[in-house]
């Protein structure tokens, strides 16, 4: 149990060193990866369409001026302290945005048809020799634009059907022109600065300046649409809480356009926050010209009630009392007219809910309050008292009331004249055409080449986790196969083959794969024998001469559990270094549906194993020896219909009794067990079974899969060949070998 616990535990742990050493062992997959990414960044950054920012600067008055008859209470309730939040909506209001957008014609977009990839960076680059100058077409492809092509549309309307369609204007000579719609149809022929008409089409070309045969694309977008897009393109952002500055940008890659964007919307927001204002004087000079009539009239009616009276009383005066409390009563009642007054205005602008609402009716309850206490004190006074200050009250509340009208009148008069908007233009727009904020060609650079690195990282240890073959011979011996030799990977095997494919099965073949009888042996033992696979094959030849010392036979087999394991490459090369070793040997290629022995021994394929048991050629014809002394080889024959059957016939069994005492040694390569059970019959015949395993590709349960394979079919595994065992830079192969060569003098 505490095993068990302690391999759990050793299984969760992260071993940096083996993560390093992996990225080590592909580092040329992560180096050219990177470095695509780093060539493919460095183009992009290079290539890519510069984008200006431009960039104006409004501020904002934090109070609006006052306006004449205003209380200082609704100025102070009825505005905030900072009206940033509420200019920014306006600047960027379809009203503003729509009206710079039919001003500059925005809602035509023109695109001159260039060539692709390098076309934007050429006519970038194209410096006219005179103003007004159009590059000349490159191999002849004038349809492109180089540089220089100029197209300003003054007028286009097309049918719905046409919206947002790609249409196509050719440019000819002259400034004449054609116009194309989306499928390639002709809709109108015309000519620059002359309206043209047809399919429900208008269009009026201001100006065209293009080589003949240049095309342009002209789209035709809904008005709200453009306008919809540029409310989230242009930013508007207030610079320092409460500061009343508000910072205007758009970016574009036209620096040109993104100036007078810029420099209509400012503009169109100050024009209409002074006619806002303006308005707003008018409105209230208009409300006081509508009362002067009227108050004029009570002051007239108030004074021929007052005279008609003093007729009657025969000039009756007021005395000093009463004098006092009609000063004070024309004084409060005279401040309840004017509020009244503003009560009526500010109704026009706020809910009854307002606290600027709110407020001035609180001060209109105090005032009445005041006169109904002074009502009580005329209560106390004779009949003919209180009538005369009744209606002398009338009077001269009229008249005051009368006058401040007027001289409200004129001064409302004069603020609509002079009204200037409580905003100004603090910069203008301006672009920095020698600094684009897009592409930051240093952090596209550096992050392209980030992302290249990182995805090398993830495929490569993504690689690592879905490929689960073993790469440690302990793993191979915790299935209870020992190991009997680990064969590196030879990168002097098969020389004219490429890397790839000697890294996907390390077979070995000849330099020409369609090799005749007269082709000589291509094998690694012979053409490098200091190769450490070579050496790592000599180590197995003395590991099998020990355990076949008790073998039933001297008949090896060579198997594996798939394809590509290297079956091959083992069998050849140990069969050569037994023969060098003065061994009688014999190579016997039992694939009899895809034995390739016969390609690397430079012979034919038949007559060969097939033909041998089917009785059509004999031991002698079948037997092949090369030039290799101790060495004699039987291919696999033609494919026949039936190898299993073949080799499970009394003929195969007779002619390996016939051979036995012929040689020293059998050794018998096979097809995967996996794949066919041929291999499970010829292990009955074999004394020694031995199974090739190769690194990174057979998984341990596709190993053990075969162990048991062949168990079920009473065939004992003796142990494994670790073929193909790559270097790594953590692991077993990066201190199991090292390369002893002779030294050269």
């Amino acid at each position: 149990m505490a095993a068990t616990q302690t391999t759990s535990q050793s299984d969760d742990e992260i071993d940096l060193g083996e993560l390093l050493g992996t990225l080590i062992d592909h580092k040329w997959v992560l180096i050219l990866v990177t470095g695509l990414f780093f060539a493919i960044s460095v183009v992009y950054a290079v290539l890519a369409t510069p984008i200006y920012e431009a960039d104006a600067i409004v501020q904002v008055e934090q109070k609006v001026p006052d306006l004449p008859g205003l209380s200082a209470i609704t100025q102070t309730l009825g505005a905030s302290s900072s009206e940033a939040t509420t200019e920014i909506a306006l600047i960027t209001s379809r009203t503003v945005i729509g009206a710079a957008v039919g001003d500059l014609g925005l809602s035509v977009e023109i695109n001159p048809r260039r060539f692709p990839l390098i076309g934007n960076f050429i006519a970038r680059h194209y410096s006219p020799d005179e103003p007004g100058a159009v590059a000349p077409p490159m191999l002849g492809m004038s349809r492109y634009d180089w540089g220089g092509s100029t197209l300003n549309i003054f007028q286009l309307d097309v049918p719905t059907s046409l919206l947002e369609k790609s249409l196509t204007l050719i440019a000819g000579k002259s400034g004449a022109y054609t116009l194309l719609d989306d499928d390639g149809n002709t809709l109108l022929s015309g000519r620059a600065g002359q309206s043209a008409s047809g399919h429900r089409v208008t269009i009026q070309v201001k100006a065209l300046v293009a080589n003949p045969g240049a095309r342009f694309e002209v789209i035709r977008h809904r008005d709200l649409a453009v306008i919809s897009q540029l409310q989230l393109d242009v930013n508007a952002t207030e610079q320092g809480k409460d500061s009343g500055i508000i910072a205007l940008s758009y970016d574009n890659a036209d620096p040109v356009l993104a100036t007078q964007l810029l420099d209509q919307i400012s503009g169109l927001y100050v024009r209409q926050n002074v006619e806002r204002n303006s308005a707003e004087a008018a409105n209230s000079l208009k409300f006081v010209r509508e009362q002067l009539p009227i108050v004029r009239r009570d002051l007239e009616k108030a004074t021929g009630a007052l005279n008609a009276y003093q007729t009657k009383a025969h000039s009756v005066d007021i005395t000093m009392q009463t004098k006092g409390l009609l000063e004070q009563e024309v004084a409060v009642e005279t401040s309840i007219q004017q509020l009244r007054m503003q009560q009526a205005d500010i109704e026009r602008r706020y809910t009854p809910q307002h606290p600027a609402y709110k407020a001035l009716m609180e001060q209109i309850g105090q005032l009445q309050s005041q006169k109904d206490s002074m009502e009580k004190q005329v209560g106390n006074l004779p009949d003919t008292q209180q009538e005369l200050l009744r209606l002398t009250r009338d009077v001269q509340v009229g008249d005051e009331t009368y006058t401040a009208l007027l001289n409200q009148a004129q001064q409302l008069d004069i603020a609509r004249a002079g009204t200037v908007g409580n905003v100004r233009i603090i910069d203008k727009a301006a672009v920095d055409v020698t600094q684009p904020v897009k592409p930051r060609k240093a952090i596209v650079v550096l992050g392209g080449t980030f992302l290249g690195g990182f995805l090398a990282v993830a495929f490569i240890f993504l690689r690592k986790m879905l490929n689960r073959g073993v790469e440690d011979p302990a793993a191979i011996e915790e299935l209870g196969l020992p190991v009997y030799a680990s064969v590196p990977l030879s990168l002097h095997q098969g020389s004219v083959e490429s890397v790839r494919e000697l890294r996907r099965q390390q077979v070995p073949v000849a330099h020409d794969r369609r090799q005749h009888s007269g082709t000589p042996i291509r094998l690694l033992a012979l053409n490098d024998p200091a190769d450490l696979a070579v050496e790592a094959i000599r180590s197995l030849r003395t590991s099998l001469h020990f355990a076949m010392l008790e073998a039933k036979n001297n008949i090896l087999m060579i198997s594996g559990a798939s394809p590509n394991a290297g079956k091959t490459f083992v069998s050849t090369n140990l069969a050569a270094v037994v023969a060098q070793a003065g061994q009688r040997v014999l190579l016997l290629d039992a694939d009899l549906r895809r034995g390739t022995l016969h390609r690397v021994m430079g012979s034919s394929a038949a007559p060969g194993l097939s033909e041998l048991l089917v009785g059509k050629a004999s031991l002698e014809e079948a037997l092949h020896h090369k030039s290799l002394e101790n060495l004699s080889f039987i291919g696999r024959g033609h494919a026949p219909p039936n190898p299993s059957e073949l080799l499970m016939h009394a003929n195969f069994t007779a002619l390996l009794k016939t051979l036995m005492p012929l040689y020293d040694l059998i050794i018998i390569d096979t097809p995967p067990i996996l794949a066919v059970t041929d291999a499970a019959i010829i292990g009955h015949h074999a004394g020694t079974s031995l199974m090739v395993v190769r690194f990174g590709l057979n998984q341990a349960r596709e190993i053990a899969l075969a162990k048991q394979r062949f168990e079920q079919n009473g065939v004992e595994i003796k142990g494994a060949i670790f073929n193909a065992v790559e270097r790594r830079s953590a692991g077993y192969y990066s201190y199991g070998y090292y390369d002893y060569r002779e030294a050269t003098s």
